[in-house]
């Protein structure tokens, strides 16, 4: 009875030393011991990496962190973007540094410089966005499910599934911290701030125009409330503006990438470069088209008759509706709600699911708190167990092992 006592009265003062560190000291915390787990991860997973592995048996961290994508970023760090598209042998578009915005490309070509290495830039991008998203997450969501809550937010996206992508050369820390930034930008009405954000989105990676989906939604949201919550002309302006650069700069690489190479579809048909990868993609691209194929492609090759992926997918897209109007993601706000909304149509339109599926989810990463709002501390814990587990088998499975076709981040 003694030692329960001794032992509740500790976790009391902890709890109350815990509370007295300042919120961003908080958040460091929490982001630098995911970041240590996340490298023991890694080590990990080069220690079991074998001579069929995609980085052989003497892989080491520095060949993940310069891994898959982030050759390509690198690419266009020092030669830049091809004049002309490389053909195959067959006379189509071959894989190339198009598909790659240059934003994250050149900036850690710049932040590496005193290092001599871009790979060391591209590293500390990545670590520095990812925290500071932390940061923009928590202050997204404190005024919506408590201060308690939005920490427990924070920790399950820093020690989450893809929490990798903050010690790597890809570009999805450097995006969702711009997006959490620009989603609390609107959620406070600052919209001034947004016509510096929304470009450099643009050409970090794409999804952009999921954004200039979500204002057109969150106008229509603001005018059907405007006797409620008034809508000023000024805002009105704002949000018009915000919603055609979004849109204009969300096609803006196309036509960079048709101007310097001569072909309007360019752009386009280096992205189905990748999707030929898997059997598909050798017409022109189709809206919503490649989940159609997938649900084929994925039921064949598991052994399935292909019309129950259809099925499949219908139960999907069903548990995407439902998940948008579930209790905890409710007490999220209409706001992030149409942010899922619109980035969940974007992906049904534009991608062809296949294992980088999991990476392309990175942008729902408000939709987090609604993980976060149950105070079981059980539960809490139980949610943690699960983000440490998969963040394990996602850096096991596509850079420990990495070596077949459904095995790419």
């Amino acid at each position: 009875m003694t030692g329960d006592t001794t032992m509740r009265g500790t976790v009391i003062r902890a709890a109350r030393h815990w509370a007295q560190i300042p919120v961003f000291g908080r958040i460091a915390i929490i982001y630098l011991l995911g970041r240590v787990i996340t490298t023991a991860f890694l080590a990990l997973a080069a220690d079991l990496a074998g001579p069929g592995s995609r980085f052989g048996s003497d892989a080491s961290i520095a060949d993940f962190v310069l891994g898959w994508d982030a050759q390509w970023y690198w690419l266009v760090a020092w030669e830049g973007y091809p004049q002309t598209l490389p053909l195959t042998e067959s006379g189509q578009v071959a894989e190339n540094a198009w598909a790659f915005m240059p934003v994250y490309a050149y900036a850690a070509q710049v932040v590496g410089l005193p290092f001599g290495s871009w790979g060391a830039g591209a590293l500390m991008i990545s670590l520095v966005a990812g925290f500071f998203a932390c940061i923009a997450l928590h202050r997204l969501l404190r005024d919506r499910i408590g201060g308690t809550a939005a920490m427990w937010a924070v920790t399950f996206f820093a020690w989450g599934p893809l929490a990798a992508l903050f010690q790597v050369g890809y570009a999805e820390a450097l995006f969702v911290m711009l997006l959490l930034i620009a989603l609390d930008l609107v959620a406070r009405r600052r919209f001034g701030w947004l016509y510096l954000v929304i470009p450099v989105m643009a050409f970090t990676r794409p999804g952009i125009l999921a954004f200039a989906l979500y204002l057109g939604l969150y106008g229509i949201l603001r005018w059907v409330r405007r006797s409620r919550d008034p809508l000023p002309v000024r805002e009105i302006v704002h949000i018009i503006a915000l919603g055609a650069l979004a849109t204009v700069t969300g096609f803006a690489w196309q036509v960079i990438a048709g101007v310097v190479t001569g072909d309007p579809g360019s752009y386009l048909a280096t992205e189905l470069a990748w999707r030929r990868n898997w059997g598909i993609g050798e017409g022109a691209f189709v809206p919503f088209e490649g989940w159609v194929q997938a649900a084929q492609f994925w039921f064949s090759q598991w052994g399935m008759p292909g019309w129950w992926g259809f099925i499949a997918l219908g139960i999907l897209v069903a548990a995407a509706i439902w998940m948008l109007f579930a209790r905890n993601v409710k007490r999220l706000g209409p706001d992030l709600r149409l942010w899922g909304a619109s980035y969940l149509l974007y992906l049904l339109a534009v991608f062809f699911p296949q294992s980088s599926t999991f990476r392309l989810l990175l942008p729902l990463t408000p939709l987090v708190g609604a993980l976060a709002v149950p105070r079981s501390r059980l539960y809490r814990a139980g949610v943690l167990v699960l983000c440490l587990l998969g963040q394990w088998v996602w850096i096991h499975q596509m850079y420990g092992l990495g070596n077949t076709y459904w095995q790419v981040p």
